[in-house]
């Protein structure tokens, strides 16, 4: 099938709950994709920084491969032994000591959220259950992650919420100072905005919030799933500081392109949910585990952690310079390779233009461009794909520099 079919088929069958690109994908290589049509496309989407590695990584292919032929899943009434090893390597490289196993990065939420709630249940009993998150956060769509997400744009229409979320600015100690009461048990916080616009926290904020913990005997939260797995230029981002949370999330980058989440904890979070208190059927599959287990081999015996700060920072200075000759860019902002450049203009003619010359972006909130390339991206291909965006950028800043079209 064509784009234009799958898209017509798409449009049938497929509930209407994302807007697509007119494209299909079929097949991806390294940073590369190919639609139905034929054409090939430098991807610095990479599914959302699910594909750490690269599309289709040999070595993680070979471990799908390898694992479908003998167990592709059985219950987690018995052990299996890819799930153990993950947990043991997820445990080894980070400040974790036990890990849950489910399928997306709002799982990993959820049962983080559970968490939190049982710990302080069981020390404090009934009444002290809210948790407190940032505005401009993004934690999943199901009902407790949606209300945990400080955007209400995500939250309309899915009335009643359920209690037990506040919300306060991000990198404002004050703010989250006072926010905190007796009904306190948590504090959930992403290291770096993703969604809500590329937004890294300040190593000052991480560490006056663990003080706020420590004094308040409140559990730390990460969500990581967007920021783990080497995106910042750490393995984890935590690790950009030496704070330490009691509970981490993880989930897109962890299966190198297949659905699994992590929720990791540490401390007396780590023995807090006992049998029958959470669970997840298809969670820690015998088949997602071994492609994770070799996403994370990948990613540790290449360094790409390390690659992802080089490139990173590589990016930021070429992005700099751009700024002086583009007026569109307002501000150059991010870790690693999880990068936001913001601009003057709604990025959509944008984002057309690159793709009309081979080349995926994404935009958040329509005019902050976010740039989550695979780790492993070539130089050679960061070059190409900043030479179409300088190219977009100059089309667009001469088609309106007369007209008042601003943010």
């Amino acid at each position: 099938m064509n784009n234009d079919t799958n898209k017509q088929m798409g449009m049938e069958y497929v509930m209407n709950t994302y807007s697509r690109l007119d494209i299909a994908l079929v097949k991806g290589k390294g940073s590369y994709v190919w639609d139905a049509d034929g054409k090939k496309y430098l991807d610095m989407v990479s599914g959302i920084a699910v594909n750490n590695v690269g599309h289709c990584h040999p070595q993680v292919v070979k471990a799908v491969q390898r694992q479908a032929e003998q167990l592709m899943h059985c219950s987690n009434l018995y052990w299996n032994e890819p799930q153990v090893q993950l947990a043991k390597m997820i445990v080894d490289n980070s400040c974790g000591k036990k890990v849950f196993f489910c399928n997306s990065g709002a799982e990993a939420n959820e049962a983080a959220i559970k968490l939190a709630r049982k710990w302080s249940y069981d020390k404090y009993g009934e009444g002290r259950y809210e948790i407190i998150t940032a505005e401009k956060s993004f934690h999943g769509r199901t009902l407790a992650a949606l209300t945990a997400t400080g955007q209400t744009q995500y939250q309309k229409g899915f009335a009643p919420l359920p209690a037990g979320f506040k919300y306060v600015p991000y990198n404002d100690l004050a703010a989250l100072k006072n926010a905190i009461t007796e009904k306190t048990c948590a504090i959930l916080l992403e290291p770096v905005q993703g969604e809500g616009g590329v937004y890294p926290a300040t190593k000052d904020y991480l560490t006056g919030v663990k003080r706020l913990c420590q004094e308040n005997d409140l559990l730390l939260i990460f969500d990581e799933v967007q920021t783990g797995l080497g995106r910042t230029g750490k393995l984890f981002a935590y690790q950009h500081s030496e704070v330490q949370p009691d509970v981490f999330t993880l989930a897109k980058g962890l299966g190198g392109g297949l659905p699994i989440g992590a929720l990791v904890a540490r401390g007396v979070a780590a023995d807090v949910l006992g049998p029958g208190q959470h669970a997840a059927t298809f969670g820690g599959n015998p088949l997602s585990t071994a492609a994770a287990l070799a996403t994370l081999t990948v990613l540790i015996e290449n360094k790409l952690s390390q690659q992802a700060a080089e490139k990173g920072q590589y990016i930021i200075e070429k992005l700099q310079l751009m700024q002086k000759e583009t007026p569109l860019i307002k501000e150059v902002r991010g870790l690693g390779l999880m990068l936001g450049i913001e601009l003057s203009i709604e990025g959509k003619t944008i984002q057309d233009y690159c793709q009309e010359q081979g080349l995926l972006i994404n935009f958040v909130h329509n005019h902050i461009l976010r740039l989550i390339p695979p780790l492993n991206i070539a130089y050679e291909d960061i070059d190409k794909a900043l030479a179409i965006i300088e190219e977009a950028l100059t089309i667009a800043w001469e088609t309106h520099q007369n007209k008042r079209y601003f943010i």
